[in-house]
């Protein structure tokens, strides 16, 4: 079990709750990411941004969205899904979409796309590509997360690190996933604060 996130556990430990999480299942995300961002008691909740022209409802539920034989680089992404008290909220939906690794997005199918419901802790995981930059985007992972009867927070995924970051005029630092290598994956991080 993990116990509620509080700053002074984040300050203790270094890595938020890394023992736990970055262990199940065998998940590739082996590697300590800290929070993204670190939860305290009456921390602010994630930013929102723009859903974008991409979106298309009644996506596939699905913790993957890797097909055989994709092109690019494969990502474990993982995290929490935690009010501002930092609880976990259990069954709240996250839907992700996303550019495939040249930056063309699936408008007829549900390539790339998904949703999935956090576990009883509050967790998630998904396992996709890193997205394709496109003209005036840097590469970004759209997602709408909701808790159980709760309001919806769209927002988009950012990578550190990425030459794109200073030209587009939708990227927030405050949306940077935390990210590492592990076993030719790269492994993402980032907890999501719902009002």
């Amino acid at each position: 079990m993990i116990d509620t996130p509080t700053r002074r556990a984040v300050l203790g430990t270094g890595a938020f709750a890394a023992g736990s999480l970055f262990t199940i299942d065998a998940s590739i995300a082996q590697a300590p990411l800290p929070a993204t961002p670190a939860c305290h008691d009456g921390d602010e909740a994630t930013l929102r941004q723009t859903e974008g022209p991409f979106f298309k409802p009644s996506s596939p539920e699905r913790t993957a969205l890797l097909e055989e034989d994709m092109a690019g680089q494969p990502i474990e992404l993982i995290g929490f899904v935690l009010s501002r008290a930092c609880k976990p909220y259990a069954g709240a939906l996250l839907d992700f979409w996303q550019a495939d690794d040249k930056g063309r997005y699936d408008n007829s199918g549900f390539r790339l796309r998904g949703h999935q419901f956090s576990d009883a802790e509050g967790r998630y995981r998904l396992r996709t590509i890193v997205p394709g930059v496109y003209t005036g985007r840097t590469r970004h992972i759209h997602v709408k997360v909701q808790p159980r009867g709760g309001r919806v927070l769209t927002t988009q995924l950012y990578f550190p690190g990425e030459p794109k970051n200073r030209s587009d005029g939708l990227f927030r630092s405050e949306l940077l996933m935390h990210t590492a290598k592990n076993a030719g994956w790269l492994a993402g991080r980032f907890d999501f604060v719902l009002e």
